[in-house]
């Protein structure tokens, strides 16, 4: 084929040999997502349009993840859950991942490709906006709303406008102080927060294909904050040994083409690359970390699907082991894999959770999304007013992570750990 990936990706939906910018295609759907937030919206919709008896599409392809608002005492939170609840018995739907039970999951970025339901070449929809976030297996994934996810949830299809595509290329070696976060946030610094509005933001290059699969998962996570249609890697040999863990089910890779018209391309030399933040209030606000050192802290954030995963633990941990943290620290993990995993990785033969309870973290809660979104006023890790809050989440904005008043910094688990130690924004090259 001789489109771009996406391009491709969307052709081969669409049962069609070619697709070009702009075309608007019907595409068969492969995976819809949806949460405890959007879920009971999207329910709503797919059953006054489709009938209130009606069934889905196709009950292995519709996946439910409640992440959002979880461990709180908030009875409209509740509700929302009883609501998906039911609709999944009503459904019998084998992929609905029921807080409190052992099937519960946590965070659904990580954990949908995780429990098997992200495959190269495949049309992902879900009605969030970090979607985006599992390209970085080599599918097309994409946040939607409830209208459209109520239709695709009844028909297995969506009318979309082919995206124009945007490349980010690095080469060179990545200096162990840089992260897919650095990366990403060095991009959106660079093209502005609507720099790729609608376009499918490609990343290659000899550093992204050295990239492990979590840190390729937030560079494509964070592509909807520069507007980005979709992120998007092309599947390699890594990607395919990943997949391959949890599911059996087949997948057919697609390839993009490398000579194919782009809308621009940015070229950056991963060996020049510096640790950074974004400061408040819009994820574009780049600055080197070493920048801000006079910027005092209240507290540090190491969670959510840009930073709770296993391997943005390990970084953080590998920051605080040996040393105390002088703010207020919150260690959330994304999933109960990664719970799990707290308790058996190690360094210097020291378990994960160890060195956070050592280095003087807060005590570590069940897995969910937590402050990221705010939340309810019981929520854990909650921004309170004038706090001032380094995070690896993926948004920065007035009140995202509770008050209004608060402002967050966006930053990799390097630096948040670093920052954690000194009480102020920090380079985490001071502690490498």
């Amino acid at each position: 084929m001789t489109g771009t990936l996406t391009e491709n990706i969307l052709a081969k939906a669409a049962g069609k040999t070619k697709v070009v910018p702009g075309d608007n295609i019907w595409v068969d759907v492969d995976i819809l997502l949806t949460h405890d937030v959007c879920g009971p919206g999207t329910v709503g919709v797919f059953q006054k349009e489709f009938g209130a008896d009606a069934k889905v599409w196709d009950k292995e392809k519709v996946v439910i993840i409640p992440d959002h608002y979880i461990f709180t005492k908030d009875g409209k939170a509740h509700r929302n859950i009883e609501t998906l609840t039911k609709f999944a018995e009503e459904q019998g739907l084998p992929y609905y991942y029921q807080p409190g039970t052992d099937n519960y999951k946590g965070v659904c970025h990580v954990a949908l490709p995780a429990e098997g339901h992200v495959r190269p070449g495949e049309v992902i929809f879900g009605t969030d906006s970090h979607t985006c976030t599992h390209g970085a297996l080599g599918a097309f994934s994409t946040g939607i709303g409830n209208t459209d996810a109520g239709f695709v949830m009844g028909a297995g299809k969506l009318l979309i406008k082919v995206p124009e595509t945007m490349r980010f290329i690095f080469d060179g070696e990545k200096p162990a102080y840089i992260t897919g976060k650095d990366m990403i946030l060095r991009v959106i610094g660079d093209i502005g927060v609507d720099g790729a509005t609608y376009a499918a933001m490609e990343f290659s290059g000899e550093t992204v294909e050295a990239l492990s699969i979590e840190e390729r998962m937030t560079i494509c996570n964070m592509a909807i904050e520069a507007g980005g249609k979709n992120g998007i890697i092309e599947a390699d040999d890594k990607t395919i040994e990943y997949v391959k863990a949890p599911t059996a089910k087949p997948f057919e890779v697609v390839k993009g083409n490398p000579d194919a018209p782009v809308k621009a391309t940015y070229n950056y030399n991963s060996a020049e690359l510096e640790p950074c933040v974004a400061m408040p209030h819009l994820p574009d606000k780049y600055a080197t970390a070493a920048s801000q050192s006079d910027v005092k802290l209240t507290r540090a954030y190491i969670g959510s699907c840009t930073g709770g995963k296993i391997e943005d633990f390990i970084m953080a941990a590998s920051i605080l082991n040996g040393r105390k943290v002088s703010i207020d620290t919150f260690i959330v993990p994304a999933t109960t894999d990664v719970s799990a995993a707290l308790l058996t990785e190690t360094i210097d033969g020291k378990p994960l959770v160890q060195i956070f309870a050592e280095a003087g973290c807060e005590d570590i809660p069940l897995p969910s999304c937590a402050a990221c979104l705010g939340g309810p006023v019981d929520t854990f890790g909650r921004a309170n007013q004038r706090e001032v809050v380094i995070s690896t989440t993926n948004r920065n904005f007035i009140g995202r992570m509770g008050s209004k008043e608060a402002e967050i910094y966006l930053a990799s688990p390097l630096t948040a750990a670093a920052s954690a130690i000194t009480g102020h924004i920090t380079d985490p090259r001071e502690f490498m």
